[in-house]
């Protein structure tokens, strides 16, 4: 079973509930993965499923481009850590030249792949890290990135040296590691969201435009 044959299995076509205009492939109460065990994922060799849930993050993130969509008209777009492509699937959907969802995990390849296939849209998707890279973007999404401190020490330099000639959102719904310095809030949503996912029923999520000006070591 390739990659694609397993996220078909272990899914089901859904919808997310701030967004339920783009089709999406999650996991839910009846599909094996959503009940998988350390054990299962082990025996299988899988890091954790994050490419099966629908994230706050990256909700807010498409429900604000599917309520402005001259935001992204006529852009280069990236949505970076994309998870199953939500944000992505939405730039494509209002007008975006092109659209890239960047992941590292094949299994979440696959599954922006069946995404956009399943909403008629075309997003290409890197198979290398694309932190690091020159900027080819002229705006880049964040959905909750900011989780764990490594993760944030990682990506916020490269992100403040894309700030210098692209756009920046971050989509935080209350992480820890979330920096403080050069982050311009302009938008807020309540996200309905499970206990499966979070430790409530749902969560406030900023969006934050990141301000180039911070010294890219902050």
């Amino acid at each position: 079973m390739n990659h694609r044959e397993f996220v078909a299995a272990n899914t089901a076509l859904g919808r997310s509930a701030l967004v339920p205009e783009i089709a999406l492939h999650l996991a839910s109460e009846i599909t094996p993965i959503w009940q998988a065990t350390e054990d299962w994922l082990a025996e299988r060799n899988l890091e954790p499923p994050f490419w099966a849930f629908s994230w706050p993050g990256s909700e807010a993130v498409a429900r604000h481009v599917k309520d402005h969509p001259a935001t992204v008209a006529g852009k280069r777009v990236l949505d970076f850590a994309a998870g199953g492509g939500l944000a992505a699937i939405a730039a494509a959907q209002c007008g975006a030249a092109i659209v890239e969802a960047a992941e590292i995990d094949p299994f979440a390849h696959a599954m922006i792949g069946l995404n956009a296939a399943a909403n008629g849209v075309e997003v290409l998707i890197p198979t290398d890290d694309v932190v690091g890279t020159a900027c080819r973007w002229d705006m880049i999404f964040c959905g909750d990135v900011c989780y764990e401190a490594p993760m944030t020490q990682h990506i916020l330099p490269w992100l403040r040296l894309m700030a210098r000639t692209a756009e920046v959102w971050i989509a935080d719904p209350g992480r820890a590691y979330l920096p403080r310095a050069g982050m311009v809030a302009f938008a807020t949503f309540v996200v309905p969201t499970t206990l499966e996912l979070e430790d409530r029923t749902e969560r406030t999520v900023t969006l934050y435009r990141l301000d180039a000006s911070e010294p890219a070591e902050a």
